[in-house]
C-alpha cells in the first residue's frame, strides 16, 4: 500500500493501491510513514508520489457508503493527514504522477511544491459536480494554497486542470514527462533537505495557524 525509501537525504514515499483513495487503511499507512520521516535526524526532505495512472483519487466513498454514521470521525483523519504534511519539519514535495482529484487534489496542495505528469492525469477538485460541500477545514487549505482566482475556479466550476493548465494557474510548479516526474521532484527537494529541524516546523506551524485551526475544527 506504502513503500517508504531514502534516497540520499530525501524520503520517497510512493502510494501503490489501485487509485489511492484515502481508505482509513491507507491514512494508516500514511500516519506510521510521516512518523518515520518526522522522526528521523539529520537533513531531510519527503517527496510523495504514487503509482501508475494515480497520484490519489481522494476519500474512499465506497467505504463512507458503508459506514455512514463515521464521516465525521473519517473527515477529520483525513483533516489530521492535511494537517501533518504542512506542519511536518521537513520540505515536501508532490509529485503528482497520474489524477490528482478531490481530497487528493487537497494532499498535493498542501505539500511545499507540486509537479506534474505532463501527458496523462488532471489536478481537479469535483466536489460541485458531486454535489459535496467543502468542509470548513478544506474551505480554508485551498484558498491559503492556491492564487486566489484559481482556487475560485476550481471549487465553483470543478476545472479539470491538465499539467500545462496547473503550471499557468499556479497549482503546480512545473509539468515534465512521466519519466521525469520523481526525478524532477527530487531535485527540487534535494537543496531543501538541510533546512529540516524544529525551526521549519515551528515556522510552517505559525505560517498556517489559521488552516491548521480549521483543520482541527477549532475554526
Amino acid at each position: 500500500m506504502i513503500d517508504l525509501i531514502q534516497d540520499g537525504e530525501v524520503f520517497v514515499l510512493t502510494m501503490h493501491h489501485g487509485e489511492n483513495r484515502l481508505s482509513p487503511p491507507m491514512l494508516d499507512a500514511l500516519d506510521a510513514a510521516l512518523t518515520e520521516v518526522a522522526e528521523a535526524e539529520g537533513p531531510r526532505a519527503l517527496v510523495t508520489t504514487g503509482s501508475d495512472r494515480f497520484y490519489s483519487n481522494g476519500l474512499d466513498l465506497d467505504w463512507l457508503g458503508a459506514h455512514p454514521d463515521e464521516m465525521l470521525p473519517y473527515l477529520g483523519r483525513v483533516h489530521a493527514l492535511f494537517a501533518r504534511i504542512l506542519s511536518m519539519p521537513c520540505a515536501t514535495v508532490a509529485a503528482c504522477n497520474g489524477h490528482t482529484f478531490a481530497a487528493g487534489a487537497m494532499l498535493a496542495i498542501a505539500h511545499d511544491v507540486r509537479v506534474m505528469r505532463s501527458d496523462r492525469g488532471y489536478w481537479c477538485l469535483p466536489e460541485v459536480d458531486l454535489g459535496m460541500p467543502f468542509t470548513p477545514g478544506m474551505n480554508a487549505l485551498i484558498p491559503a494554497r492556491l492564487p486566489a482566482m484559481t482556487a475560485h475556479e476550481a471549487m465553483v466550476t470543478g476545472r479539470r486542470y491538465t499539467a500545462d493548465d496547473a503550471v499557468a494557474a499556479g497549482i503546480v510548479a512545473r509539468a515534465v514527462p512521466e519519466a521525469e516526474v520523481v526525478p524532477a521532484a527530487l531535485e527540487a527537494a534535494r537543496p531543501l533537505a538541510a533546512k529540516a529541524g524544529p525551526g521549519i516546523a515551528t515556522i510552517r506551524t505559525t505560517l498556517h495557524a489559521p488552516v491548521l485551526a480549521a483543520l482541527a475544527g477549532e475554526g
